[in-house]
């Protein structure tokens, strides 16, 4: 086996592992990857990601928060308007690669 790949595998510690299982149950939800391919080259107010994904507000602004958690979204404020856009590009390459890799 690769001793590179043996190294890496011995390096994860608790707190490394619950980063990454965090990561997978935020992609393992249908909504929350709907939200993040909708947020991955624009930012949309909460009120749009609804009308867009044809969910509710309230369903939105929980998995928004959920993702806010996580930081794999950013929000800014205009107003009384929230404006959400994804926050971390290693995340939505990984995604992208998982929605290509589905469509073979």
């Amino acid at each position: 086996m690769n001793e590179q790949i043996e190294n890496v595998r011995h390096e994860l510690d608790e707190e490394t592992l619950f980063v990454v299982s965090q990561l997978f149950k935020a992609l393992g939800d249908p909504t929350r990857i709907r939200i993040l391919n909708l947020l991955c080259c624009e930012e949309y107010a909460v009120n749009d990601i609804a009308e867009s994904l044809n969910l509710s507000q309230s369903t939105v602004s929980h998995q928004l928060r959920f993702l806010k958690n996580l930081r794999l979204v950013k929000f800014r404020r205009e107003g009384t308007t929230m404006y959400y856009s994804s926050d971390d590009e290693h995340v939505m390459n990984l995604l992208h690669q998982a929605i290509d890799h589905a469509k073979h």
